[in-house]
């Protein structure tokens, strides 16, 4: 499944506010307007740049939003945060689509991370879900209130046999 990423911009993001999630994952999920603040106010602190995208399926219908925060000094704080895929498009597949594009742009724009972090509501099953059928892993760490996920870019071969 093709999913493709537009940096949200002046000329896209009222389209990104228009995007709705269930109305029981609502208090889980940051909406667009929240997202697009921090680009601003810059919580996590100055060393993090954050870029929003819209997510556009193959038939150019905006089908969600996603952004990156990373802190590019370090190999581990690279961070998916407002995560969204509208409420009429969930269950098709595009959220793992679209975790694995951003995926893919962390790995190809940040080479040296080592890891992807993310965070979700603890009551937030769906969610929690489709982040450990990715292949995301809990820390045990909580931020913000939320638990931590982490996926590993290069994890270590677990099945190599030490030669001596």
């Amino acid at each position: 499944m093709n999913v493709r990423f537009v940096p949200t911009t002046r000329d896209n993001w009222r389209e990104a506010m228009q995007l709705q999630v269930h109305e029981e994952q609502s208090p889980y999920v940051a909406s667009v307007v929240v997202s697009l603040a921090k680009v601003h106010i810059r919580p996590d602190g100055d060393q993090y740049d954050y870029a929003p995208f819209n997510i556009y399926n193959a038939e150019d219908r905006l089908i969600g939003f996603i952004m990156t925060a990373v802190d590019d000094t370090t190999t581990w704080s690279y961070w998916l945060t407002g995560f969204i895929i509208d409420t009429m498009e969930q269950g098709k597949g595009y959220g793992k689509a679209a975790l694995q594009a951003a995926i893919d742009h962390i790995r190809t724009q940040f080479p040296q991370s080592q890891r992807v972090n993310l965070t979700a509501h603890a009551d937030n099953t769906r969610a929690r879900r489709l982040y450990e059928k990715f292949g995301f892993t809990a820390t045990g760490e909580v931020y913000d209130g939320e638990v931590v996920y982490r996926y590993e870019l290069n994890p270590p071969d677990r099945d190599a046999k030490i030669s001596m």
